[in-house]
């Protein structure tokens, strides 16, 4: 299984750990990641200039399309941006032909057939729960976790073809089959505020505080996340706070909570890099299965 991978602009500066997880989990499930030199997704200019966005798409499409390859991006707001241009290829004829104007200075071209998939399209769909689960050594077990879908898997339904964008179930599914028990939140579909950042900070923040508090009053012990711009938000928009503000639980990265119930190492999957505290998590694995393993000692030399 091979996919051309696609990091986007912002985990690189901001979020090294979820590529670097990423890669870790996916590499132990025989998924082979090809890196050329991209551009932006394009989605920072969509809403000033809808062409220059929709072109610096096309040409990661035309890139992936000349390697005959897929794209796999852990990014939602680059997944989101890549699909909804290949919508617009697809079904604009003169924005089609502007933009392989443009593209064919490179020796590139936009046609149909180059498939976007997010990291949990990937993992759910083309290598399955029951792959997942023979790798599973280290089930965390006892642990509550809110799933946070995020946006752009989402919607629009029709351009991204996710999951059902009103009762979606594939990132439950994800996170259980890692052994930790998912919570039910009335605030899993709302937008984290990221995108309110840095325009309306009172109202970014306040968007944030209800869905963390609606996932605590749930009895979530992490919120768990796919989206660069949700974990910034969470983690690293959090941490920039006051001290004394409450804004409850910790986040984590899917592939973060997947890679430690693999028995992948710590310093693979950069739990560490989370700025609000995710280390306790790693602390409960190791005493759960400390726990487990005295009780086995026990029943060994009882029976």
């Amino acid at each position: 299984m091979k996919f051309l991978f696609f990091a986007g602009c912002k985990i690189e500066n901001y979020l090294k750990q979820y590529e670097t997880s990423s890669r870790a989990v996916l590499n132990e499930l025989g998924v082979e990641l090809i890196d050329m030199e991209l551009n932006c997704c394009g989605y920072p200019i969509r809403h000033q200039n809808m062409v220059a966005s929709i072109l610096s798409a096309a040409r990661n499409l035309a890139v992936a399309s000349k390697l005959h390859l897929d794209i796999l991006t852990p990014c939602k707001c680059c997944f989101g941006n890549l699909k909804y241009a290949i919508s617009r290829l697809r079904e604009d004829a003169e924005v089609r032909k502007k933009i392989n104007l443009f593209l064919e200075k490179e020796g590139l071209f936009w046609e149909e057939g180059v498939q976007v998939k997010h990291l949990l399209s990937v993992l759910y769909h083309d290598i399955g729960l029951n792959a997942i689960r023979t790798r599973i050594k280290n089930p965390i077990q006892g642990l509550k976790i809110a799933p946070h879908y995020g946006c752009h898997a989402l919607r629009p339904s029709r351009v991204v073809q996710f999951d059902n964008p009103l009762a979606p179930t594939l990132f439950e599914e994800l996170v259980e089959v890692t052994g930790a028990e998912t919570v039910s939140w009335s605030r899993r579909l709302e937008c984290c505020g990221n995108p309110l950042w840095e325009r309306n900070n009172s109202l970014s923040l306040y968007m944030m505080q209800k869905k963390l508090e609606n996932a605590q009053d749930a009895g979530a012990d992490f919120i768990c996340v796919a989206c660069t711009y949700c974990q910034i938000q969470f983690d690293q928009v959090r941490a920039s706070q006051p001290q004394n503000t409450h804004y409850g639980l910790p986040s984590i990265l899917y592939p973060q909570l997947l890679g430690l119930s693999m028995g992948l190492e710590r310093d693979v999957l950069m739990i560490e890099k989370n700025v609000i505290d995710s280390q306790h998590l790693t602390r409960y694995c190791r005493s759960y299965h400390q726990g487990v393993n005295e009780q086995r000692s026990k029943g060994g030399k009882n029976g």
